[in-house]
């Protein structure tokens, strides 16, 4: 069971020579990369870099972008930040409906369950008061 947990937890390291080869790209570029600040790689004790699954993403969308559309680094740097706002956002929203969830649904799941099985949902209106007209 120990082994199963340490295997899906263990993480896979890439060298830079592996890198380079499987994307077709020169090593130098991989390095240009990392100064630009498009591609964070960990380092080894030795100062080595090593690519995980996740900068390998980062780095099909870097190419995809310069490769398959054109975009310049400058571009694929704003691409990147606009991308990690993008995902911020997201995580403030559902945090927030989680938020709405909990404090509008506290104490009232009774109320709610038995709408969703009605035959014809029923919106509450309501009261208004009606004055009769005097012929």
């Amino acid at each position: 069971m120990r082994r199963k947990k340490a295997a899906t937890e263990a993480k896979n390291y890439f060298h830079i020579s592996s890198v380079s080869k499987r994307y077709n790209i020169h090593p130098q570029t991989l390095r240009l990369y990392e100064r630009e600040g498009l591609l964070r790689p960990s380092r080894s004790e030795g100062n080595t870099r090593l690519y995980t699954d996740e900068d390998l993403r980062q780095l099909e969308l870097i190419l995809n972008l310069i490769r398959d559309l054109g975009v310049n680094l400058a571009g694929v740097e704003v691409v990147l930040n606009m991308r990690q706002k993008m995902q911020q956002m997201e995580a403030g929203v559902n945090e927030f409906l989680v938020y709405i969830k909990q404090e509008f649904y506290s104490g009232r799941e009774q109320e709610f369950e038995n709408r969703r099985h009605s035959l014809v949902p029923i919106a509450h209106g309501k009261i208004v008061k009606v004055e009769k007209k005097d012929p």
